[in-house]
């Protein structure tokens, strides 16, 4: 392959490393902040400092035409699916190991692939079927039911990548009339809604180190999700989702030195399985798609 040829290709990775640092920054930053603040007051100042930001930028490209009040009941559904995977997600960082989080997130594919076929009418091929098969035996192994009693905070994980398969089954619907920047924008909209009393009821004044770490969560989430659709635009799923597997090593990498979290091979061998369902599935639709 010519170097010229590479060029969209090393593009790619360098966003996707972008976006990988910019995840694993929002999750350290998560674990700092649920030492001292309610999960409900990290997601409304998040929602708050994105809504702000999205404002600015749809101010600025004076694009306000593009978010309209269509299809208000999928954004409704979209959004509130989206504020308890988030909080499911926050509350698993407080509890248990980043890299089972990581892990048992990576299910969402899984549940993203179910609820494509029941709700969206999409068909069932064989290397969807080998993903969602894959990515259930990965899950049985990282958490190993019957053999293990298994965490209270791990099912928070897990029904959180369930919410998280609906937020992308209703995305997908929902960007055949919208633009990107109309979806993020009544996702921060409404999840600075659904945040705000819970946020009020449990408010604390945060520290200056708390308001350091709150503006790291909400600029890493949106810088994270850019860079991943900035790489998806110079190279193909086939590319840049495998890459994305690379969150879990890294992370388990930032545990150990940072928390002392020891490294399991039964977590890294069963996102393994999920990997190779995904890639396989992924690189199958690619070919279909081409």
């Amino acid at each position: 392959m010519s170097v010229v040829a590479m060029k969209p290709t090393a593009k790619a990775a360098l966003w996707m490393l972008l976006a990988l640092s910019q995840f694993m920054l929002m999750a350290v930053a998560g674990r700092e902040l649920t030492a001292s603040l309610a999960i409900s007051q990290i997601l409304f100042v998040r929602s708050l400092i994105g809504l702000v930001i999205i404002v600015g930028i749809l101010h600025w490209r004076g694009s306000w035409s593009s978010v309209h009040r269509g299809q208000l009941g999928w954004h409704g559904l979209r959004n509130s699916c989206h504020f308890i995977a988030q909080f499911g997600w926050f509350y698993g960082l407080a509890m248990i190991p980043l890299a089972e989080v990581f892990a048992i997130e990576f299910t969402v594919p899984v549940w993203t692939g179910i609820l494509a076929v029941l709700c969206l009418g999409e068909r069932m091929t064989l290397p969807r079927l080998s993903s969602i098969v894959l990515g259930l035996l990965g899950m049985l192994i990282i958490l190993r039911p019957g053999f293990e009693q298994i965490a209270g905070p791990a099912w928070v994980v897990l029904g959180s990548a369930v919410f998280f398969g609906i937020t992308h089954t209703t995305t997908r619907k929902l960007t055949a009339d919208n633009s990107a920047i109309a979806i993020v924008f009544f996702m921060v909209l409404v999840q600075a809604i659904l945040s705000s009393i819970p946020a009020a009821i449990q408010w604390q004044q945060p520290s200056p180190l708390a308001w350091f770490w709150l503006v790291v969560v909400a600029l890493s989430a949106l810088l994270a999700h850019w860079s991943m659709a900035t790489a998806l635009s110079h190279a193909d799923l086939g590319v840049v989702i495998p890459m994305d597997f690379l969150r879990l090593p890294l992370i388990a990498l930032v545990g150990y030195w940072f928390y002392q979290e020891s490294i399991d091979l039964f977590l890294l061998f069963g996102a393994g399985l999920m990997l190779l369902g995904n890639v396989y599935n992924i690189r199958a639709e690619t070919k279909r798609i081409a």
